[in-house]
Protein backbone atom coordinates (compact mmCIF):
# COMPACT_ATOMS: atom_id res chain seq x y z
CA UNK A 1 0.00 0.00 0.00
CA UNK A 2 1.14 3.51 -0.95
CA UNK A 3 1.52 5.84 1.64
CA UNK A 4 2.47 9.86 1.95
CA UNK A 5 5.45 10.67 2.59
CA UNK A 6 7.07 14.38 2.16
CA UNK A 7 8.63 14.70 -1.41
CA UNK A 8 12.64 16.01 -1.80
CA UNK A 9 12.14 19.62 -2.52
CA UNK A 10 14.72 22.76 -2.06
CA UNK A 11 13.15 26.61 -1.01
CA UNK A 12 11.79 28.26 -4.27
CA UNK A 13 12.48 31.72 -3.76
CA UNK A 14 16.33 30.86 -3.48
CA UNK A 15 16.23 28.40 -6.08
CA UNK A 16 14.76 30.87 -8.64
CA UNK A 17 16.94 33.82 -7.98
CA UNK A 18 19.73 31.41 -8.43
CA UNK A 19 18.59 30.27 -11.82
CA UNK A 20 18.18 33.66 -13.03
CA UNK A 21 21.70 34.52 -12.24
CA UNK A 22 22.75 31.37 -14.08
CA UNK A 23 20.81 31.96 -16.84
CA UNK A 24 22.24 35.29 -16.97
CA UNK A 25 25.68 34.75 -16.43
CA UNK A 26 25.05 31.68 -19.06
CA UNK A 27 24.36 34.45 -22.08
CA UNK A 28 27.03 36.78 -21.02
CA UNK A 29 29.58 33.88 -21.45
CA UNK A 30 28.07 32.44 -24.99
CA UNK A 31 28.43 36.02 -25.72
CA UNK A 32 32.06 36.67 -24.49
CA UNK A 33 33.14 33.15 -25.58
CA UNK A 34 31.80 33.78 -29.06
CA UNK A 35 33.76 37.06 -29.33
CA UNK A 36 36.96 35.05 -28.85
CA UNK A 37 35.90 32.07 -30.69
CA UNK A 38 36.53 29.97 -27.86
CA UNK A 39 34.31 26.67 -28.88
CA UNK A 40 34.92 24.89 -25.44
CA UNK A 41 33.86 27.84 -23.57
CA UNK A 42 30.76 28.25 -25.83
CA UNK A 43 29.75 24.83 -25.96
CA UNK A 44 30.32 25.09 -21.99
CA UNK A 45 27.99 28.08 -21.56
CA UNK A 46 25.45 26.17 -23.94
CA UNK A 47 25.32 23.64 -21.55
CA UNK A 48 24.77 26.12 -18.25
CA UNK A 49 22.15 27.67 -20.47
CA UNK A 50 20.45 24.39 -20.74
CA UNK A 51 20.24 23.29 -17.85
CA UNK A 52 19.25 26.98 -16.34
CA UNK A 53 16.52 26.75 -18.27
CA UNK A 54 15.56 23.40 -17.84
CA UNK A 55 15.59 23.72 -13.70
CA UNK A 56 13.26 26.84 -13.95
CA UNK A 57 10.77 23.80 -15.18
CA UNK A 58 11.44 21.96 -11.43
CA UNK A 59 9.45 24.97 -9.18
CA UNK A 60 5.88 24.36 -8.19
CA UNK A 61 3.55 26.79 -6.31
CA UNK A 62 1.48 25.12 -3.40
CA UNK A 63 -1.85 26.70 -2.07
CA UNK A 64 -3.14 25.96 1.47
CA UNK A 65 -4.77 23.10 1.51
CA UNK A 66 -3.60 21.61 -1.42
CA UNK A 67 -0.83 18.80 -2.05
CA UNK A 68 1.19 18.02 -4.94
CA UNK A 69 1.75 14.52 -5.46
CA UNK A 70 5.17 14.46 -7.19
CA UNK A 71 6.33 10.59 -9.74
CA UNK A 72 9.40 10.53 -10.83
CA UNK A 73 9.69 8.13 -14.42
CA UNK A 74 6.38 6.22 -13.33
CA UNK A 75 7.81 6.13 -9.48
CA UNK A 76 6.56 8.09 -6.68
CA UNK A 77 8.67 10.18 -4.74
CA UNK A 78 6.41 11.88 -2.19
CA UNK A 79 4.06 14.97 -1.63
CA UNK A 80 4.29 18.68 -1.14
CA UNK A 81 2.25 20.13 1.54
CA UNK A 82 3.65 23.11 3.23
CA UNK A 83 2.44 26.00 1.45
CA UNK A 84 4.83 28.17 -0.46
CA UNK A 85 6.92 27.74 -3.76
CA UNK A 86 9.70 24.77 -3.95
CA UNK A 87 11.86 23.55 -6.20
CA UNK A 88 11.94 19.45 -7.12
CA UNK A 89 13.33 17.72 -10.15
CA UNK A 90 12.29 19.10 -13.46
CA UNK A 91 11.76 15.89 -15.00
CA UNK A 92 9.24 14.89 -12.10
CA UNK A 93 5.53 15.05 -12.96
CA UNK A 94 3.13 16.60 -10.10
CA UNK A 95 -0.70 16.29 -9.93
CA UNK A 96 -2.47 19.10 -7.42
CA UNK A 97 -4.81 17.36 -4.74
CA UNK A 98 -7.31 19.71 -2.85
CA UNK A 99 -7.09 18.73 1.14
CA UNK A 100 -9.94 20.84 1.48
CA UNK A 101 -13.16 19.95 3.40
CA UNK A 102 -15.91 18.95 1.24
CA UNK A 103 -19.80 18.28 0.93
CA UNK A 104 -21.62 14.89 -0.59
CA UNK A 105 -25.45 14.83 -0.90
CA UNK A 106 -26.85 11.75 -2.17
CA UNK A 107 -29.22 11.16 -4.20
CA UNK A 108 -32.59 10.16 -2.44
CA UNK A 109 -32.03 6.45 -2.14
CA UNK A 110 -35.48 3.97 -2.08
CA UNK A 111 -35.05 1.08 -0.80
CA UNK A 112 -36.55 -1.26 2.29
CA UNK A 113 -35.87 -1.00 5.70
CA UNK A 114 -35.21 -4.12 8.26
CA UNK A 115 -39.18 -4.52 8.15
CA UNK A 116 -39.34 -5.04 4.40
CA UNK A 117 -41.34 -1.23 4.27
CA UNK A 118 -39.79 1.03 1.04
CA UNK A 119 -38.88 4.34 2.62
CA UNK A 120 -36.41 7.17 1.05
CA UNK A 121 -33.38 8.03 2.29
CA UNK A 122 -30.80 10.64 1.71
CA UNK A 123 -27.51 11.78 3.74
CA UNK A 124 -24.94 14.24 3.78
CA UNK A 125 -21.42 13.35 4.22
CA UNK A 126 -18.27 15.95 5.34
CA UNK A 127 -15.19 15.02 3.89
CA UNK A 128 -11.32 15.51 3.16
CA UNK A 129 -8.70 13.75 1.63
CA UNK A 130 -5.86 13.18 4.63
CA UNK A 131 -3.44 11.23 2.43
CA UNK A 132 -2.82 12.49 -0.82
CA UNK A 133 -0.93 9.52 -2.39
CA UNK A 134 -3.74 6.76 -1.20
CA UNK A 135 -6.40 9.00 -2.77
CA UNK A 136 -4.51 9.24 -6.02
CA UNK A 137 -2.90 5.66 -6.47
CA UNK A 138 -5.50 3.06 -4.25
CA UNK A 139 -8.25 4.02 -6.50
CA UNK A 140 -9.15 5.12 -9.70
CA UNK A 141 -11.05 7.92 -8.92
CA UNK A 142 -11.22 8.94 -5.50
CA UNK A 143 -14.39 11.36 -5.82
CA UNK A 144 -16.15 8.89 -7.39
CA UNK A 145 -15.51 6.23 -5.13
CA UNK A 146 -16.38 8.27 -2.37
CA UNK A 147 -19.54 9.27 -3.54
CA UNK A 148 -20.65 5.76 -4.54
CA UNK A 149 -19.08 4.01 -1.25
CA UNK A 150 -21.49 6.60 1.12
CA UNK A 151 -24.57 5.58 -0.76
CA UNK A 152 -23.67 1.95 -0.51
CA UNK A 153 -23.46 2.27 3.31
CA UNK A 154 -26.19 4.34 3.22
CA UNK A 155 -28.16 1.58 1.99
CA UNK A 156 -26.56 -0.76 4.20
CA UNK A 157 -28.01 0.99 7.09
CA UNK A 158 -31.33 1.47 5.60
CA UNK A 159 -32.03 -1.99 5.49
CA UNK A 160 -30.50 -2.87 8.83
CA UNK A 161 -33.08 -0.49 10.89
CA UNK A 162 -36.49 0.03 10.49
CA UNK A 163 -38.02 3.26 10.20
CA UNK A 164 -39.75 3.29 12.68
CA UNK A 165 -39.74 0.81 15.84
CA UNK A 166 -42.92 -0.40 17.86
CA UNK A 167 -40.56 -1.27 20.64
CA UNK A 168 -38.56 1.36 22.56
CA UNK A 169 -35.51 -0.64 22.87
CA UNK A 170 -34.99 -0.98 19.41
CA UNK A 171 -33.08 1.57 17.69
CA UNK A 172 -35.01 3.33 14.40
CA UNK A 173 -34.16 5.44 11.85
CA UNK A 174 -36.95 7.94 12.50
CA UNK A 175 -36.32 7.92 16.62
CA UNK A 176 -32.61 7.31 16.83
CA UNK A 177 -31.08 9.75 14.88
CA UNK A 178 -27.80 10.66 16.66
CA UNK A 179 -27.18 6.89 16.73
CA UNK A 180 -27.82 6.38 13.20
CA UNK A 181 -25.42 9.43 11.67
CA UNK A 182 -22.63 8.08 13.82
CA UNK A 183 -23.39 4.78 12.88
CA UNK A 184 -22.78 6.06 9.36
CA UNK A 185 -20.48 7.79 9.55
CA UNK A 186 -18.49 4.92 10.69
CA UNK A 187 -19.42 2.33 8.42
CA UNK A 188 -18.58 5.31 6.05
CA UNK A 189 -15.16 5.80 7.21
CA UNK A 190 -14.38 2.04 6.92
CA UNK A 191 -15.16 1.96 3.26
CA UNK A 192 -13.48 4.91 2.71
CA UNK A 193 -9.75 4.07 4.66
CA UNK A 194 -8.03 2.52 1.61
CA UNK A 195 -8.57 5.92 -0.28
CA UNK A 196 -7.17 8.30 1.85
CA UNK A 197 -10.38 9.82 3.20
CA UNK A 198 -11.47 11.32 6.34
CA UNK A 199 -14.90 11.57 6.78
CA UNK A 200 -15.32 14.92 9.44
CA UNK A 201 -19.67 14.22 9.50
CA UNK A 202 -22.01 11.94 8.38
CA UNK A 203 -26.07 12.37 8.76
CA UNK A 204 -29.14 11.53 7.16
CA UNK A 205 -30.53 14.96 5.35
CA UNK A 206 -33.56 12.70 4.22
CA UNK A 207 -36.00 10.57 5.57
CA UNK A 208 -39.60 9.33 4.58
CA UNK A 209 -41.98 6.66 3.55
CA UNK A 210 -42.04 6.26 -0.46
CA UNK A 211 -45.29 6.99 -1.34
CA UNK A 212 -47.04 4.14 -2.30
CA UNK A 213 -47.70 3.05 1.66
CA UNK A 214 -47.05 7.06 3.05
CA UNK A 215 -50.60 7.30 3.32
CA UNK A 216 -51.48 3.51 5.42
CA UNK A 217 -48.27 4.62 7.12
CA UNK A 218 -49.20 8.23 8.19
CA UNK A 219 -53.03 6.09 9.49
CA UNK A 220 -50.80 3.67 11.07
CA UNK A 221 -48.34 6.37 13.10
CA UNK A 222 -51.82 8.49 14.02
CA UNK A 223 -53.18 5.48 15.64
CA UNK A 224 -50.66 4.66 17.41
CA UNK A 225 -50.06 8.29 18.84
CA UNK A 226 -53.92 8.37 19.99
CA UNK A 227 -53.29 4.57 21.73
CA UNK A 228 -50.59 6.87 23.12
CA UNK A 229 -52.52 9.77 24.34
CA UNK A 230 -55.27 7.75 25.55
CA UNK A 231 -53.16 5.33 27.76
CA UNK A 232 -51.63 8.69 29.12
CA UNK A 233 -55.23 9.89 29.98
CA UNK A 234 -56.37 6.95 31.63
CA UNK A 235 -53.58 6.61 33.73
CA UNK A 236 -53.64 10.13 35.20
CA UNK A 237 -57.45 9.76 35.50
CA UNK A 238 -57.23 6.53 37.38
CA UNK A 239 -54.89 8.26 39.54
CA UNK A 240 -57.07 11.62 40.11
CA UNK A 241 -60.33 8.86 40.86
CA UNK A 242 -57.74 6.98 43.64
CA UNK A 243 -56.53 10.56 44.93
CA UNK A 244 -60.25 11.71 45.21
CA UNK A 245 -61.79 8.55 46.87
CA UNK A 246 -59.10 8.68 49.45
CA UNK A 247 -59.35 12.38 49.95
CA UNK A 248 -62.84 11.53 50.77
CA UNK A 249 -62.75 8.38 53.00
CA UNK A 250 -59.70 10.28 55.05
CA UNK A 251 -61.52 13.65 56.02
CA UNK A 252 -64.70 11.91 56.21
CA UNK A 253 -66.55 14.08 53.57
CA UNK A 254 -69.03 11.08 53.30
CA UNK A 255 -69.66 7.51 53.16
CA UNK A 256 -69.85 5.49 49.54
CA UNK A 257 -70.80 1.99 49.68
CA UNK A 258 -69.10 -0.30 46.80
CA UNK A 259 -72.16 0.37 44.57
CA UNK A 260 -71.74 4.49 45.11
CA UNK A 261 -67.80 4.06 44.78
CA UNK A 262 -68.39 2.18 40.84
CA UNK A 263 -70.61 4.70 40.00
CA UNK A 264 -68.51 7.77 41.05
CA UNK A 265 -65.44 5.99 39.55
CA UNK A 266 -67.72 5.62 36.68
CA UNK A 267 -69.01 9.23 36.71
CA UNK A 268 -65.06 10.35 36.99
CA UNK A 269 -63.67 8.57 34.46
CA UNK A 270 -65.89 9.51 31.86
CA UNK A 271 -65.36 13.06 32.68
CA UNK A 272 -61.71 12.58 32.58
CA UNK A 273 -61.34 10.56 29.53
CA UNK A 274 -63.93 12.47 27.23
CA UNK A 275 -62.47 14.13 24.56
CA UNK A 276 -65.32 16.49 24.81
CA UNK A 277 -66.97 18.60 27.14
CA UNK A 278 -69.29 17.07 29.62
CA UNK A 279 -72.28 18.29 30.43
CA UNK A 280 -73.57 17.54 33.83
CA UNK A 281 -76.32 16.60 35.71
CA UNK A 282 -77.51 18.25 38.70
CA UNK A 283 -79.23 15.56 41.08
CA UNK A 284 -81.74 17.46 43.10
CA UNK A 285 -83.16 15.06 45.06
CA UNK A 286 -81.82 12.82 47.99
CA UNK A 287 -78.23 10.62 47.38
CA UNK A 288 -80.10 7.75 49.27
CA UNK A 289 -83.87 6.21 48.68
Amino acid sequence: MIREKAASSAPGIPMLLFLFVMFAASIFMLISMARVENLAGILASVAILIASSVSFGGLRVVNPNEAHVVTLFGRYTGSLRLPGMWWINPFSTTKRISMRVRNFESSKLKVNDADGNPIEIGAVVVWQVVDSAEALFQVDNYQEFMSVQSEAALRNLATSHPYDARDEKILSLRMASAEMNDALRHEVQSRLDKAGVQVVEARISHLAYAPEIAGAMLRRQQASAVVSARKTIVQGAVGMVEMALEELSKKHVVQLDEERKAAMVSNMLVVLCSEHSVQPVVNTGTLYH
